[in-house]
């Protein structure tokens, strides 16, 4: 598979939710053919990310697609989810329908209180099967 067709799923290593993020795209992406991914504080977004992009960033997910793209808050969910198709790309359909701002403003408000609802990684990185560790960006 080549990096150019995937995109990268870089997220706050720091983040529990970010991880449990990560950990839902590995299942539903078996096969490693839409996504690879790396956390925010990594070498590879400071390489891959030009300097005035990465300066508007939130701190959570950010997708960068191979047209460098970089898409944040629910636009990154939504494209997430298209991406991993079946039932996720309907409801990533499903939630376009909803203005941006409005999503945008929820994402906000989980993003606010996400470490106080889903407890921060035991490890940033935690020792990885040996099959996924081809699919992260360091």
């Amino acid at each position: 598979m080549e990096n150019g067709t995937r995109d990268i799923l870089y997220y706050d290593g720091h983040c529990g939710l970010c991880h449990r993020s990560v950990q839902f795209v590995l299942k539903h992406d078996p096969d490693g053919s839409r996504f690879r991914f790396a956390p925010l504080q990594s070498e590879s977004f400071t390489r891959n990310i030009p300097a005035a992009t990465r300066a508007q960033l939130p701190d959570s997910v950010v997708i960068w697609t191979p047209d460098r793209r970089a898409l944040t808050q629910s636009d990154a969910v939504l494209h997430m989810l298209r991406r991993l198709g079946g039932i996720w790309a309907i409801f990533a359909a499903l939630g376009r329908l909803i203005p941006r701002p409005l999503r945008n403003w929820m994402y906000a408000r989980i993003a606010a209180i996400r470490h106080r609802l889903f407890a921060k990684p035991e490890a940033a990185c935690p020792l990885m099967p040996r099959n996924l560790r081809d699919r992260f960006e360091l």
